[in-house]
């Protein structure tokens, strides 16, 4: 009996079952979706069906347009995580425990619970602060009294001895 080497070939080929290596527009958008939702790249690239970091770096390098796409989605993906901030700050459902002792029944502040939110709320504060410093960094003043109108110019000019006729 004769053996079609093709069919053979086909059927008994190994199945390629690795990380994509090879550009796709449609891994891609994966990509930049997941990142728009606040995923980071470490979560997106654990999946076994997704590209290793690597491979992602390496095509931030050298496809068009794929960083500028990236970026955009990372910026996103930072919006989301400002507003996790107030939905932690807003739920408080655990809060407060049930004290399930018959003799002095009631609720319990679980401190636990707070300090974890307060951990979360400011782990992506400081996270936002470094990363778009321009939007969610803290405003430094570098206004040193020198200038007109400002009280300290004129305890400066009377200091000074130039005071200014009114």
């Amino acid at each position: 009996m004769a053996v079609n080497k093709k069919v053979a070939k086909k059927k008994y080929a190994k199945k390629k079952n690795g990380r994509p290596t090879v550009y796709s527009t449609t891994v891609a958008k994966k990509i930049f979706l997941l990142l728009a939702e606040g995923v980071s790249l470490k979560k997106i690239c654990s999946d076994p069906a997704m590209p290793s970091r690597s491979t992602v770096f390496k095509w931030l390098a050298e496809i068009d347009g794929f960083s500028d796409k990236y970026e955009v989605a990372k910026l996103e993906g930072l919006e989301m995580h400002a507003d996790e901030i107030l939905e932690i700050a807003d739920n408080a459902s655990n809060d407060w425990m049930d004290i399930n002792d018959p003799d002095n029944p009631g609720f319990k502040l679980n401190g636990e619970h707070i300090q974890r939110s307060r951990l979360r709320i400011d782990s992506r504060k400081w996270v936002l602060s470094k990363l778009v410093p321009k939007k969610y960094g803290d405003k430094v003043d570098i206004n040193h009294g020198g200038q007109e109108g400002n009280p300290i110019r004129g305890l400066i000019d009377n200091v000074a001895g130039v005071i200014k006729p009114k």
